[in-house]
Formats: structure tokens, C-alpha cells, sequence
């Protein structure tokens, strides 16, 4: 039997995604890590599964949350970006009840 090569899959899933996963809002681009650091980890299991806003703040830092909250966004349009990120990257993000703190 084969051992499952990490570094060989984790080779292939970044030569398809590149190092970070994109995506556009009203011109201007934002970008999320394609994999995530086990650190980042312990952030988001200290954040209450509706705080999209502290999931976001997490996966893009304080310069590129801080520019996305310069643009309208509804809980829908996060949540189809995090649907679209999970299916991209094969992480699973968010809740669908989930909302924004204010």
C-alpha cells in the first residue's frame, strides 16, 4: 500500500489554487489564503459560529477587512463568496444562519 505524500498533494493543490484564492467586489480585488495555518484555527474556533465578520477578519487580516468594509455587502453576498471559496479550496466555512457583528 502507498503512504498518502502530503507534500505532494499539498504540491498539487497549490500549482491548481495558487498560494491564495481571489475574488472582486466593485473593483477591487481581495484575496484568502488557499490554505489555512493550523493557527488560524484556534482564531476561528474562539468565534461564535454567526460572527462572519470575525471569520472574514481572520481569513483576509485587518488591511483587507478593512477594505471590504468599505463596500456593501449582504449576509447573502458572504455567504455565497464563502461557498465558493469552501468549494474552490475544499474547506467548509460559516453557517447558513450566520450574521455580521455590527
Amino acid at each position: 500500500m502507498a503512504k498518502y505524500n502530503v507534500n505532494a498533494v499539498r504540491a498539487q493543490r497549490l500549482e491548481a489554487l495558487g498560494e491564495r484564492w481571489e475574488f472582486e467586489l466593485d473593483g477591487d480585488t481581495f484575496s484568502l489564503p488557499t490554505e489555512l495555518p493550523r493557527e488560524a484555527v484556534a482564531q476561528l474556533s474562539g468565534l461564535d459560529p454567526s460572527d462572519l465578520d470575525g471569520l472574514l477578519e481572520v481569513l483576509l487580516g485587518a488591511e483587507q477587512f478593512e477594505r471590504l468594509g468599505r463596500h456593501a455587502l449582504s449576509v447573502q453576498d458572504v455567504q455565497a463568496l464563502l461557498e465558493a471559496y469552501g468549494r474552490d479550496t475544499g474547506m467548509a466555512l460559516g453557517e447558513s444562519s450566520a450574521s455580521t457583528r455590527s
